[in-house]
């Protein structure tokens, strides 16, 4: 069943993957609803790149906070596994963007930019962790 599921969600990917702006073969625009399957069916490493008042006040489960405007943030990212899918978000999508593009230049393998951000997410009757 597992392996259906999987196949289903990735024939729905790359039928919607056309459909995206992502900027490269490497990242990967998706819905909350495909972020949610990926987060069931792979290994993931999710980030949060919002500064960490706004993690405080609200982050998806399991996220790691890494703040984009962080001194420490280049640092931080090269600290994370560059051959392990990676989810970045933040509010509303322009920082994970962002944060996207820097992470395909360091060399990531694959990398997933959650549409519209935390907000979406929130939007679309997901649940969020608060501190």
């Amino acid at each position: 069943m597992r392996y259906i599921l999987l196949s289903f969600f990735l024939i729905t990917l790359m039928f919607t993957s056309c459909k995206q702006n992502h900027t490269s073969e490497v990242v990967n625009v998706v819905s909350p609803e495909e972020m949610k399957t990926l987060l069931e069916l792979e290994d993931i490493q999710l980030i949060d790149v919002r500064t960490a008042q706004e993690y405080s006040e609200g982050h998806i489960d399991n996220a790691q906070n890494i703040d984009y405007f962080s001194e420490t943030f280049e640092a931080d990212i090269a600290k994370l596994d560059k051959n392990k899918p990676v989810i970045v978000y933040c509010k509303s999508g322009n920082r994970s963007a962002k944060c996207a593009k820097k992470m395909e230049e360091a060399g990531f393998v694959k990398i997933y930019d959650l549409d519209g951000g935390i907000s979406k997410w929130r939007h679309e009757g997901n649940t969020i962790t608060q501190n």
